[in-house]
């Protein structure tokens, strides 16, 4: 792995063997090598669960409209609801993390997806609707926030590989959620059963998180190891050595006084995050709704969301390879954001006509998700800086993405057609593209607030 990722893979290549020289070094190796695919297999469970929610959800947005009794913005405010969620509650996951540990809040975040998913379907009203989708999207939102952290913390030299792979499990469980959400119903005899069922493969992915519920004194060892790892070696930036002496005996996380806000990288990834997230819950929630409203029927609109959400599966997993090689991400988000502009010119001209094509372009500009994630990785250069620097992005860019799905909804109502909701979306990409160029350049936060 190259480009900002070669001083930690260093650092890790560097002090793995001086942790190991010990009378019990198989089992341990054993012990490691067994956790770390337990580990690697929790990632990806957890990965499958973080959007069937959402787009389950939006398959089956007219039924549960017309069950509900629903207006177009109040159907607007729901698909408003995840980045709201994901705002709110995103911004405490590192606080928890740090007092039960990362592995315990996962698991919990599992159970609350598991709860929300099963109970929403059945509450009768709007109100209880909402508040059910709203504790599973607290458990998503945890979760996206650590999956980053966890990742760097335990596979600090294949960051690029484990982000391909959990970006990947996460566009599978989008996909398949957009694809068998209709015909479940359908199966099952209602949009109830069909939301309802995806409360099983969340309940599945509680166990192996399970053995990692204690592992908070773990991790904090982890973290002060490798924190005296890189006080002792000698820094690059010029205004880190004098300051490293007292802090060494003040506090375990350097990262605790890392001022992030202080970071143009830091907002320009944020923004690049709200602006991507913004694309992708209004596709997630009104794409198969755009199809349906041109003639294509319910089950294929479905299928067509699905094939748009199947696009990261592979995508997912080459982008952050290719993009922890370059030494600039910039060129990958001009060219994502690209096939969007495309695709939802597309959609206004022939919406019908083009609709495989449609969906596969705006699969790839839905990609900007697992590049931004991986920026994430590559724009601090500790774990304790990658949890603030995921929550900080994360969170503030799902606070921009809040209005867009809102907004998309009041004016298909108001406006009676699409021309409107996707000369929005199209708009959108622009300032995208601009700070995903900005997010891209080959800097760390801590290099950045070291020096302001």
């Amino acid at each position: 792995m190259m480009g900002g990722m070669t001083g930690e893979e260093t650092r890790t290549t560097t002090f793995t063997p001086i942790r190991t020289r010990t009378a019990a070094e198989p089992p341990r190796t054993a012990t490691r090598a067994w956790r770390d695919r337990l580990l690697m297999a929790g990632i990806v469970l957890a990965a499958l669960n973080l959007r069937p929610a959402i787009t389950s959800l939006g398959a089956l947005l007219e039924e549960v409209r017309d069950g509900l009794g629903m207006t177009g913005g109040m159907a607007g405010l729901l698909t408003s609801v995840p980045p709201l969620c994901f705002a709110v509650f995103g911004v405490t996951a590192p606080r928890l993390a740090r007092r039960f540990g990362p592995g315990a809040v996962v698991c919990a975040g599992m159970v609350a997806i598991a709860a929300g998913l099963l109970i929403r379907p059945y509450t009768g009203g709007t109100a209880g609707f909402l508040a059910a989708s709203a504790l599973a999207l607290m458990g998503i939102a945890v979760s996206n926030v650590l999956m980053p952290v966890i990742v760097k913390r335990h596979f600090p030299d294949r960051v690029g590989s484990m982000t391909g792979l959990y970006s990947m499990a996460l566009a599978l469980g989008t996909s398949a959620a957009a694809a068998v959400t209709v015909p479940l119903a359908e199966t099952l005899g209602g949009w109830q059963p069909g939301l309802a069922l995806w409360a099983a493969l969340a309940t599945a992915a509680v166990l192996p998180w399970l053995p990692f519920v204690r592992g908070r004194a773990e991790t904090t060892g982890e973290i002060t190891r490798s924190v005296r790892l890189q006080r002792a070696e000698p820094a690059p930036r010029t205004a880190s050595s004098p300051a490293s002496g007292p802090r060494t005996h003040a506090r375990v996380e350097p990262s605790a006084r890392l001022r992030v806000t202080r970071s143009r990288t830091a907002w320009a990834l944020a923004v690049f995050f709200g602006l991507q997230a913004t694309a992708a819950y209004i596709t997630m929630g009104w794409m198969a709704q755009i199809f349906r409203d041109a003639g294509v029927p319910a089950d294929k609109a479905g299928l067509l969301l699905a094939v748009t959400m199947a696009m990261g599966v592979p995508l997912a997993f080459v982008i952050p390879r290719v993009a922890t090689r370059l030494p600039q991400q910039g060129p990958i988000a001009v060219a994502l954001g690209a096939c969007g502009l495309a695709g939802y010119a597309g959609l206004y001209l022939a919406p019908a006509e083009g609709a495989w094509a449609w969906a596969l372009l705006l699969g790839v500009a839905n990609c900007a998700f697992p590049l931004a994630l991986t920026m994430v990785g590559m724009r601090a250069r500790t774990g304790a800086g990658v949890a603030q620097l995921s929550a900080f992005a994360q969170s503030t860019g799902y606070l921009i993405s809040i209005p867009g799905p809102l907004l998309v909804g009041l004016l298909y109502q108001h406006s009676g057609g699409w021309g409107l909701p996707l000369a929005l979306m199209a708009v959108l990409m622009l300032p995208q593209m601009a700070v995903g160029v900005l997010a891209g350049r080959a800097r760390t936060v801590e290099d950045e607030t070291a020096t302001r």
